[in-house]
């Protein structure tokens, strides 16, 4: 077994993807596992790099691992809050049993051949927080199905340790925001309906507040727990800069010369979370550090989206906003 050679779930999605390149980057060998659903992304291609190779599955089918694998990191997950309000089923599916048969293939596998599992969580297991941060060994009080699926599959990973002797870690992160993420959050979302000269939806009074962290210090971090972790431990990764909703998008509005009232209020989602915040000492004792902020990002993800809606050399204003839309979210 050789830790630099490693299996990834769900690489073709955002985190998921970013990680994957920052591995080829690293010299690691890359055995990506996903199922490339309407999430994954459509401008990537690893395929030309020798140390790469790609297995279309869900993770629920996979009957095998890889051999001489030395981390299994799992990012292979379905995410979105409103969705997993419509669609539970999916969300059981995917985020339990997708995870049940990854730990059951791992425990197959004699103890001194099996990967180190790499968990990768998420804040919202922790449920709001009103004041404070949350640290690693809080309990996990769930407020969507979304997030309550992702703190089942936690502690499924937690039993499969103690119980089979499974070495684990597990990354818990705040909102993510960068390229290639879906259009469906907030970040692209805004920009998509934007464009298209319509208001975007704010869920309630737009006050809840959330940790934003940019994907390529996530994936720092990820590495961080990768190379430098313990085993058996949990790692919360934020970059504590904490905005409302209400902030970013105006943010966003700001940066694309729209009025920052350009946006209506629509009747908040059920079980909607107030505040999120956990806390990185833990992490950042190993090394690890943020390096993006929000308000850098949102001018530099804008300038791309119109460099990258000029190269298609559209024949209308429709076609251009299109153009921009299409290559900025995907």
């Amino acid at each position: 077994m050789t830790a630099k050679r490693i299996l990834v779930t769900g690489g073709f999605v955002f985190i998921g993807s970013h990680f994957v390149q920052m591995a080829l980057d690293r010299g690691y060998y890359v055995i990506n596992v996903d199922k490339k659903t309407y999430a994954a992304r459509t401008d990537l291609n690893f395929d030309g790099n020798s140390n790469y190779e790609f297995i279309y599955k869900d993770i629920c089918d996979l009957k095998e691992l890889p051999q001489n694998i030395g981390y299994l990191i799992n990012f292979a997950a379905e995410s979105h809050v409103d969705n997993s309000l419509k669609n539970t089923a999916s969300f059981f599916k995917s985020n339990v049993g997708g995870v049940y048969n990854l730990l059951e293939l791992v425990r197959g596998i004699k103890p001194e051949e099996r990967p180190i599992f790499i968990q990768i969580s998420t804040d919202e297991v922790y449920g709001d927080i009103l004041e404070g941060k949350h640290i690693e060994k809080d309990i996990l009080k769930p407020s969507s199905p979304y997030s309550a699926t992702k703190a089942a599959a936690d502690q499924l990973v937690f039993g499969w340790g103690r119980s089979y002797g499974i070495k684990y870690r597990i990354c818990r992160s705040g909102n993510n925001y960068g390229y290639g993420q879906q259009a469906e959050k907030l970040i692209p979302h805004t920009i998509k309906t934007t464009n298209k000269g319509q208001k975007m939806k704010m869920h309630g009074d737009g006050s809840y507040k959330r940790e934003w962290i940019f994907v390529d210090d996530n994936c720092e971090g990820i590495f961080t727990v990768l190379e430098k972790g313990k085993d058996n431990e949990i790692y919360n990764i934020t970059s504590n800069e904490e905005h409302t909703n209400l902030e970013v998008v105006r943010m966003i509005l700001k940066d694309m010369n729209k009025p920052e009232d350009f946006f209506e209020f629509v009747p908040n989602r059920p079980g909607q979370d107030i505040r999120y915040s956990i806390d990185s000492a833990k992490i950042r004792v190993l090394g690890w550090s943020p390096k993006m902020t929000l308000k850098g990002y949102i001018p530099l993800y804008l300038k791309k989206c119109e460099e990258v809606a000029q190269t298609q050399k559209p024949n209308s204003l429709k076609n251009k906003l299109i153009a921009k839309i299409n290559h900025c979210i995907k």
